[in-house]
């Protein structure tokens, strides 16, 4: 999956610990050369080393072999290659974008010539993605033509200081995503069932391994005990492992078949789109932001990618340093950013009403009511159009998104429903904030 081989290697397998750090390493591996001479002093020093990398904050760690990672000849390397870059992220994790932003800024510090593709957008979107570097929009109102709330949704905070970073150095952005709807589609009926003239250009993804297959069907086991829509709240490698047995008769399901076709889709789209950006910018570095899950492993966009002829592809990942460890010696990524432990105290939950919009007919129209949530609560139902929320009109799903995001725990949000013809009266009660313990 990934070119490693030549000079550019040495980035990943040369250790260069500061003097302090190397004079720490001596108290601790001393008294071990004495006792363990038989293994070789060189040995010792190396896994003392690794173990010291993936344990401490703040740096950057050869996957393959746990040793420290020199920062200086790391992007040197990258941009010297001028391959394709996968930054993997949580969507939701500060600290993930906080090291994009600086892993972008290093790259372009290095003199490298580099073009950015943001899982986010969906490749329609691209004119305005063109706009926004070009100075033409305000940041409303890119957010507004990009429909951000709609195809992503997640908090725009977290990201704009990529896309300020872009605009402001005047580096392309890519839309690398398709709509959403072509992914659950492929989840209901099959990739193959789907005509070619509305699989928005894309080819036939190369087949998913059988280990991309089980980690698969780990997500899919969870994702059945869960809610429509929701997601789970761990990556993969935090989920419980389900018996053995269970996976077995899963992957045996026509609907796990159709969920990993899914999958491989989003795969594919990602990984067709930097492979263009790639032919279009030859020279430049070519960097994906995405989630994480794309990239583990190489099972996703990496194996769309070498499937597409693109071969020079370096993936790095941020790992906060409970687990980083844990990864070391595996294919996880090439190399990982060392974050610190997580807060214990975890940000408020934005208010959720717990429903899917659409536009419709002079106001949004709900396509979908989350099980367990304070809508079906509510009353509402698929087909709905809320014309009004807190007595402000809702002419399009932002108006609505809006507002509800602005209720505090404990409110009651009052509603009018559009149904049949007829305008109904609800009212929403977002239920108060657990109270903590002091």
């Amino acid at each position: 999956m990934k070119s490693m081989a030549g000079p550019h290697r040495r980035a990943f397998d040369r250790s260069t610990p500061s003097d302090d750090r190397r004079s720490g390493l001596r108290t601790v591996i001393l008294p071990a050369l004495v006792v363990a001479a038989a293994m070789g002093a060189s040995s010792i020093v190396a896994q003392a080393e690794a173990a010291l990398a993936c344990d401490t904050p703040g740096g950057w760690v050869d996957v393959k072999t746990g040793r420290s990672v020199d920062r200086a000849e790391l992007f040197h390397d990258l941009v010297a290659k001028s391959g394709v870059v996968l930054l993997g992220e949580s969507h939701t994790d500060v600290n993930h974008h906080q090291w994009q932003l600086h892993t972008l800024a290093a790259l372009h510090g290095r003199g490298g010539n580099i073009v950015i593709g943001f899982e986010a957008f969906p490749r329609r979107v691209q004119p305005v993605l063109d706009e926004w570097i070009a100075g033409k929009l305000t940041e409303e109102a890119f957010l507004k033509a990009s429909e951000w709330r709609q195809v992503w949704g997640y908090d725009a905070a977290l990201y704009m200081p990529l896309f300020q970073f872009a605009r402001l150095n005047r580096i392309p952005m890519i839309a690398l995503n398709v709509e959403r709807s072509l992914v659950a589609r492929v989840g209901r009926e099959g990739w193959e069932a789907i005509p070619e003239s509305e699989r928005e250009g894309l080819t036939n993804p190369a087949p998913a391994s059988a280990a991309y297959q089980h980690e698969l069907a780990r997500i899919y086991l969870l994702k059945k005990t869960m809610p429509p829509g929701a997601e789970p709240s761990a990556g993969p490698r935090e989920l419980p492992d389900p018996d053995e047995a269970a996976l077995a008769e899963a992957m045996q399901e026509p609907e796990f078949k159709r969920f990993v076709e899914a999958q491989l889709t989003w795969d594919r789209a990602m990984a067709e789109a930097l492979a263009a950006a790639k032919r279009r910018f030859p020279d430049a570095t070519i960097v994906g932001v995405l989630g994480s899950g794309h990239v583990e492993d190489g099972h996703g966009v990496p194996h769309q990618l070498k499937d597409l002829g693109v071969t020079v592809q370096t993936t790095l990942i941020p790992e906060s340093v409970d687990t980083a460890c844990k990864v070391v010696g595996t294919p996880y990524a090439d190399a990982i950013f060392t974050l610190p432990r997580p807060e214990k105290t975890a940000a408020p939950e934005r208010p959720r009403l717990g429903v899917l919009l659409a536009p419709g007919d002079g106001a949004p129209r709900i396509s979908q009511v989350v099980r367990g949530s304070v809508a079906e609560a509510t009353g509402l139902q698929v087909g709905d159009h809320v014309v009004r929320a807190a007595g402000l009109e809702t002419r399009i799903p932002d108006d609505l998104v809006e507002i509800v995001g602005r209720q505090a725990p404990g409110t009651w949000l009052p509603l009018s429903i559009r149904r049949q013809g007829q305008e109904i009266d609800l009212i929403a009660k977002f239920p108060a904030r657990p109270r903590q313990d002091r």
